[in-house]
């Protein structure tokens, strides 16, 4: 296993950018871009060796490894009153707890 295994990959088509973009997040600000999925990839994993090179060379610390993780299914979200009101509200209409609620449409979000 390399370093960069460590490390979430992500090659997705922009319509913003016309193209796909391949990201490294956690790791590396900006991507790669390109016209052929499988070649932005490739791309990709060298652009990540690099920074890693220069991690090492300079002596600094890696960021967290975002591969491989286990997630709690807890996180703390912060929103204003006014929109904790009107998810309870409805909430309460679909007959849902809060909790529930948000869920559905966190998922919903997801698979658009």
């Amino acid at each position: 296993m390399k370093l960069s295994d460590r490390y979430l990959k992500i090659v997705q088509w922009s319509e913003e950018d016309g193209c796909y973009v391949g990201r490294c997040p956690g790791l590396m600000l900006g991507g790669v871009h390109g016209m052929d999925e499988v070649e932005v990839y490739r791309e990709l994993t060298e652009v990540i060796d690099e920074w890693l090179k220069i991690y090492a060379e300079e002596g600094l610390p890696l960021p967290t490894f975002t591969t491989n993780k286990s997630y709690s299914g807890r996180f703390q979200l912060r929103i204003s009153p006014e929109l904790h009101e009107q998810l309870t509200i409805y909430a309460l209409r679909d007959g849902d707890s809060l909790n529930s609620y948000v869920t559905k449409q966190l998922e919903k979000a997801v698979k658009k």
